[in-house]
């Protein structure tokens, strides 16, 4: 029997063939709400972190457990009488001083964009001068002034006098101490203004030139409402200043807080180190307080200017709150 050609006959099974394996279609991927996204560890920030819990641990330790600040001491004297009349004494300097160096140094920012020559040289020498003088100086030399001019009298220059008064029965303890404060006070806060006005665009001025609006009501409704928002943070930081600055009013017999805190230690020299926490716990609560304010007026003056006004204390607390059960509700669910 002839084969064809071309043509293979075997005998017997054929060899099993080999299965071929073919890659099936890609997996799809995860949802993005089941994909889990991990953070960058940052080693060194973790570091840093923990050698500042560290540290700050480290000085809270010391000082609740250091005999020395005597703290069963700190709550007898922290609402005593005295103390309470020294901090009363200290937010009116305050007021009349804040109120009275705001108002002089708006005029003098004003004097220093003046026009007239006179006018701005006064101003820059009255900066000048009360920004080299050291405060307590000035306390002092108002206190001795009756030994300079035992009377002062408004009249003609090198005529007759119209009014004619004592000044030793004006320059009271705490005349002088806010009249001090204020000159100086009156000399930063000059310079705060001026900045804030100088921060404001100059395109603000000429709209409001073009109008034909007064100078006054250009600067009272346009200018600086504007300049607050520069001005506020700058001159709070004067506040504050003013604030510590207070306690040297002791030093013209005026017993504000920190005065009364120096009469109660030289009494009692055994409490010395509570009375002067006292005294720190005073003021820290009186700065935190102006700090808070601080945050309300800058969040009002940037209506127009912030496309999102900062948020409160309180509305943080409930973001914070809120995040935080999204996150107790997102690890129960897996």
């Amino acid at each position: 029997m002839s084969e064809s050609p071309g043509v293979a006959v075997s005998s017997g099974s054929a060899p099993p063939t080999e299965a071929v394996t073919r890659p099936g279609p890609p997996s799809a991927p995860k949802p993005l709400a089941a994909q889990r996204v991990l953070p960058r560890l940052r080693p060194g920030r973790w570091i840093v972190t923990a050698v500042v819990l560290v540290l700050v641990a480290q000085i809270v330790h010391g000082l609740a457990t250091n005999p020395f600040y005597q703290w069963d001491r700190f709550p007898y004297w922290f609402l005593r009488p005295m103390i309470l009349e020294g901090l009363l004494i200290t937010l009116e300097v305050t007021v009349y001083s804040a109120a009275l160096g705001l108002f002089g140094g708006v005029l003098l920012a004003l004097a220093r964009r003046s026009p007239s020559p006179v006018l701005r040289a006064v101003s820059w020498v009255y900066t000048w001068l009360f920004r080299s003088v050291p405060l307590i100086v000035v306390l002092l030399f108002l206190y001795n002034f009756s030994a300079l001019y035992r009377t002062l009298s408004v009249g003609v220059p090198f005529g007759p006098a119209f009014f004619t008064f004592d000044e030793s029965r004006l320059a009271t303890d705490m005349a002088v101490a806010v009249i001090g404060l204020s000159l100086n006070e009156a000399a930063y806060a000059s310079e705060v203004v001026r900045g804030g006005i100088l921060s404001v665009d100059q395109g603000q001025h000429e709209a409001a030139s073009a109008l034909g609006l007064p100078r006054r009501y250009q600067f009272a409704k346009i200018v600086f409402p504007q300049a607050l928002r520069s001005i506020t943070p700058n001159y709070v930081n004067q506040l504050i200043g003013l604030i510590k600055g207070t306690s040297l009013v002791f030093y013209v017999s005026l017993l504000d807080l920190f005065g009364s805190v120096q009469s109660m230690g030289s009494t009692y020299p055994g409490d010395i180190v509570p009375l002067l926490l006292v005294a720190t716990a005073w003021y820290l609560i009186l700065t935190s307080v102006v700090s808070v304010i601080q945050f309300y007026v800058e969040r009002y003056y940037s209506r127009g200017a912030l496309r999102t006004l900062p948020p409160t204390p309180r509305q943080k607390l409930w973001t914070g709150l809120g995040d935080l059960r999204a996150r107790v509700r997102k690890e129960t669910a897996r």
